[in-house]
């Protein structure tokens, strides 16, 4: 009697007999996310705050007395080789002033002329400085680009003039779009040689773009209620389209399969489903799990980032089980015809090559696990060095406005003008109620910072508005990225500040942009063991659910933090050494712990699928070793075109002039094509055959406790044989 079919497959009865209605039920949710985020927008902003951190307090300390340090501004430039004081000069820059402040968005305007320490010592170089309505972040772009263009149009004639400050990047920044397309149409071009048809290709990629499109209509509007920053739509699109193709193809490649196998349309898709569904299923399970791992680090942006980029899953993960299976059937009798002619004309038998690679590696499993492991080592070991900071305008293309401000100022005031440090003296409030004496406990500060070493020099102090609280910016010797800085804040928080504490009696706080960074950075070195503990805690606990072993969780845990070190290790040779011409600097602070969320959860998806067939084969033969060359030669081109795909979609965004995009790129694709050839081609073969039968050993009582997770199907012939009633039932 046949026996009841899986959930997934009475799910891919469904759509496959109800596929106008599972289509046009997609469409809808398409059109109805975007046009609602559309209508509504969004309300992307960005969380840095660190409680308990000097940096955060400061910031806290200066909004909470109203100190203009709290307030956005940015700079307007001005370098003249005869120097900026000169009669003519000074005319054509209080015009220029005039003209920006009236102009949306603009607060006040301080000329370069009002303060001497506004002008550099030899004349050349000096700035204005313009207040903001609002912070960096929630000033409207239009109204920067707007002074932009009114500054820029202002040079000319011996006069140079740019616009720096947070503000101004933010202005700058492109909105994307060509990286997606060109990642899109290489993961097309690579699908449609893998499968001879463009019909056969475009469904991963219809399946994809529909998840995807979804999905940033969704977060859009979740962003109204909940903290998300403002860099995760590309984010979310980087890594929808990468999974939401890879999972599509590992379905309709089982699909194939099936096909070929003599199958009905029809009930390859219910096979597929009931197969390759539970691998898509359990795998988006780990990179949720990995995602989720990120809320433990206690980081306001990066949780919202993971909770968008975990929906974009979840949604992918629901296309590629009810999209596709309708699509295949608008489409399946002319894809088993394409399948059937090219079967016809093959002239070997699918799989063989993969085969006779597995057999190779078990020849020598120890030479295929030691080079594999040397090279590995030899790629991660840079990413020990790896210093995580925040770029700033340095890092931008000299084209940029932001980034010749930058220079102006570096060359007029020195390379720590760029990033100052902000002392906040707060020295409490009078015993009549009144404020302190915040500006004499900063003039004392001043005064013995003068001989600091790392300082170059100090201004201020500038009051707050009742005068308990003082800020004096402290200009290090050294540039905002270089490690003199940090070691300058360090000096300053340790041994510098605490006796002028104790002898004034005031709270003194290291504070700024410069500062917050280096907090930040410390804040994700301190936190990142647990997270890693979390992420391949729970990871391994599902593997050992799913494959009842305990040394393949074991292994599969060990060798993707290899390749995750790996990828880290390119990166830091790339972004932080600057190879291949790329300009030296930190590696963005969240960039390790995205990359590691991501590719551990992605790397899984390798593992569950390669490791599903082999477990498949085990069941069916305990025979170890037939076992791993069956489920290579069953994987292996598919595992490599997902790969493929990946690298395409994820190798694009190195094209996006946003730094930390390339860097996300970068890794994820080093990450995945590691993974991908060295790994699950290369070192799981060797490592299975190392463990013959003791791979599948599980302790007797912890078989007991675990519950049964069929992740195969073995009696695949019960859906042939099988009538709808399964499907039917609910």
């Amino acid at each position: 009697m046949p026996g009841r079919a899986g959930v997934f497959a009475r799910l891919a009865a469904f759509s496959y007999a109800h596929r106008w209605r599972a289509l046009a039920l997609w469409v809808a949710v398409l059109l109805g996310a975007t046009v609602s985020s559309t209508a509504v927008g969004s309300a992307y902003h960005n969380d840095f705050a660190l409680p308990g951190t000097d940096s955060q307090q400061a910031q806290d300390v200066l909004e909470r007395h109203g100190a203009a340090q709290a307030d956005a501004s940015v700079q307007i430039v001005l370098q003249a080789d005869g120097g900026i004081r000169g009669a003519v000069v000074r005319e054509r820059v209080d015009g220029l002033l005039a003209k920006v402040e009236p102009l949306p968005g603009v607060l006040d305007v301080r000329s370069p002329y009002a303060d001497r320490a506004a002008v550099s010592r030899d004349g050349t170089v000096g700035y204005a400085t313009v207040g903001l309505d609002g912070t960096a972040e929630s000033v409207p772009k239009d109204d920067v680009r707007t002074i932009i263009d009114v500054v820029e149009a202002a040079a000319g004639d011996g006069l140079r003039t740019a616009v720096g400050g947070d503000a101004a990047r933010a202005a700058q920044e492109s909105e994307g779009g060509a990286a997606e397309g060109a990642g899109i149409l290489g993961a097309l071009v690579i699908l449609v040689f893998l499968f001879g048809s463009l019909v056969a290709a475009s469904l991963p990629v219809v399946t994809a773009l529909f998840a995807v499109g979804t999905s940033v209509g969704l977060i859009a509007l979740s962003s109204h209620l909940a903290t998300v920053a403002d860099f995760t739509p590309p984010i979310l699109m980087l890594v929808g389209l990468g999974v939401g193709i890879d999972y599509a193809l590992l379905i309709f490649s089982r699909y194939r399969s099936e096909l070929l196998e003599g199958a009905e349309p029809e009930q390859a898709t219910r096979s597929a489903l009931d197969a390759a569904g539970r691998t898509v299923f359990f795998a988006g399970c780990t990179v949720i799990i990995a995602l989720m791992g990120l809320v433990v680090l206690g980081l306001g942006s990066l949780q919202g980032v993971a909770l968008a980029v975990a929906l974009t899953v979840l949604v992918t993960m629901a296309a590629s089980l009810t999209l596709l299976p309708a699509l295949l059937g608008l489409t399946g009798r002319r894809i088993q015809r394409q399948v059937a002619a090219r079967a016809a004309k093959a002239e070997r038998v699918e799989g063989a090559r993969w085969r006779r690679w597995a057999t190779g590696v078990q020849r020598r499993p120890w030479t295929a696990l030691v080079l594999a492991m040397v090279a590995l080592g030899a790629l991660a070991a840079p990413a020990l060095d790896m210093r995580l900071g925040f770029a700033d305008a340095g890092n931008d293309a000299e084209t940029r406005t932001s980034r010749q401000a930058y220079d102006m100022l570096a060359d007029g005031f020195g390379p720590g003008f760029n990033g100052p440090l902000f002392v906040v003296a707060d020295a409490g409030a009078a015993p009549d109620g009144s404020g302190g004496a915040g500006v004499q406990v900063a003039s004392t500060v001043a005064r013995a910072l003068a001989d600091t070493p790392g300082v170059a020099a100090t201004s201020g102090p500038m009051p707050s508005r009742d005068d308990s609280v003082a800020t004096l910016l402290v200009f290090p010797e050294s540039a905002p990225q270089d490690e003199a800085t940090a070691q300058l804040v360090d000096r300053l928080r340790g041994s510098t500040l605490p006796p002028l504490e104790q002898r004034t009696g005031a709270t003194l706080l290291v504070g700024g942009a410069t500062a917050a960074t280096e907090d930040f950075a410390s804040t994700v070195c301190d936190r990142m063991p647990l997270f890693v503990a979390i992420v391949v805690g729970l990871s391994a606990v599902l593997l050992l659910v799913v494959f009842r072993s305990v040394l393949i969780p074991l292994k599969a845990a060990v060798l993707n933090l290899v390749s995750i070190g790996a990828a880290l290790g390119a990166i830091t040779l790339v972004f932080q050494d600057g190879w291949f011409g790329v300009e030296p600097g930190p590696i963005e602070a969240f960039i390790p712990v995205m990359i590691f969320a991501i590719v551990f959860g992605l790397s899984m998806d390798y593992e569950v699928f390669l490791l599903s067939r082999i477990h498949e084969e085990w069941e069916r033969t305990k025979d170890a070793q037939a076992a791993v060359r069956e489920g290579l030669a069953a994987t292996g081109r598919i595992i490599t075109a997902a790969a493929a795909i990946m690298i395409v979609v994820f190798a694009a965004f190195v094209l996006s002039p946003d730094r930390m995009l390339q860097q996300f790129g970068l890794g994820l694709a080093v990450a995945i094509l590691l993974d991908a050839v060295v790994i699950r081609c290369l070192i799981v073969p060797a490592v299975m055959q190392l463990m013959g039968t003791r791979a599948w050993w599980l302790p007797e009582r912890l078989r007991r406790l675990l519950p049964e997770v069929e992740l195969e199907r073995h009696e695949r012939q019960d859906l042939r044989e099988g009538d709808l009633q399964g499907a039917d039932r609910p």
